[in-house]
């Protein structure tokens, strides 16, 4: 048997990109993503001044870099909690090739997300394989970025928050219950694209944020996501839900 029909954990960031950039459905939600070498990122920082170089493996956030062109024509990128500062390109990029010591990275344009009390958030999306063997968005969870940090990931600090109640500092009822549509929707058309090059996956965990124009971007997709985070929440049907489905799914 194949890999490909086995395969039921992808970890590698940029196959599972290409895969889903062959979807005429998910293509709009995923911002332009590069392999990461000295003229790609120069070119896009041009385009969007300001992007995310991220490891083609990891997890948790781990190794993320924000690049930003700033309008002195300087360049800054930011790792973690510290800043560095260059006045010309080269430095800026050995700088940051020091750091990513050879190993392969993406960049990707960088998404100026919503902010909740000043801190930018997002959503982690869990959509799993029922135990009908259907596609369905079984949890939304909200992300909040810790004050001084560029990632929303809850083992780097981030804080888990009920999504309603993110969004409603920004939109009304009626509003909200659309963009947790659009998210369900979302959800379930990325995982039954992702299932199609990799048939053996049973979940995926879907990073969803939005900008000042309420577009969803699929910032990341997870294939071994954390069912934990779901804990988190005051309301534990759909940690309750996530892991009925986890569990059944585990036992075929």
């Amino acid at each position: 048997m194949s890999v490909k029909k086995t395969c039921r954990v992808v970890m590698n960031k940029w196959a599972k990109t290409k895969a889903l950039l062959k979807s005429k459905q998910v293509l709009p939600f995923i911002p332009d993503t590069r392999k990461f070498n000295y003229s790609t990122l120069n070119k896009m920082l041009r385009l969007y001044s300001m992007v995310y170089i991220k490891p083609e493996l990891g997890t948790h956030g781990n190794g993320v870099i924000r690049a930003r062109l700033l309008k002195s024509g300087e360049y800054a990128y930011q790792i973690g909690t510290t800043e560095k500062t260059f006045k010309d390109y080269k430095s800026f990029y050995n700088s940051i090739q020091n750091y990513t010591n050879k190993k392969s990275y993406l960049i990707q344009k960088g998404i100026h997300l919503l902010k909740y009390n000043k801190r930018h958030f997002d959503t982690r999306v869990m959509v799993q394989l029922n135990p009908k063997g259907t596609w369905e968005t079984t949890g939304i969870i909200g992300r909040v970025a810790h004050p001084n940090k560029i990632v929303t990931n809850y083992h780097s600090g981030g804080t888990l928050m009920d999504t309603k109640r993110l969004f409603a500092a920004h939109i009304s009822n009626s509003e909200i219950q659309k963009k947790i549509h659009t998210l369900n929707e979302l959800g379930v058309t990325t995982a039954k694209s992702l299932h199609k090059k990799y048939p053996g996956i049973r979940q995926i965990g879907l990073d969803i944020g939005f900008d000042h124009t309420w577009t969803p971007w699929i910032i990341e997709v997870n294939t071994n996501p954390d069912p934990y985070i779901f804990n988190k929440l005051k309301d534990k049907s759909m940690y309750r839900k996530v892991i009925r489905y986890k569990r059944a799914a585990a036992a075929k």
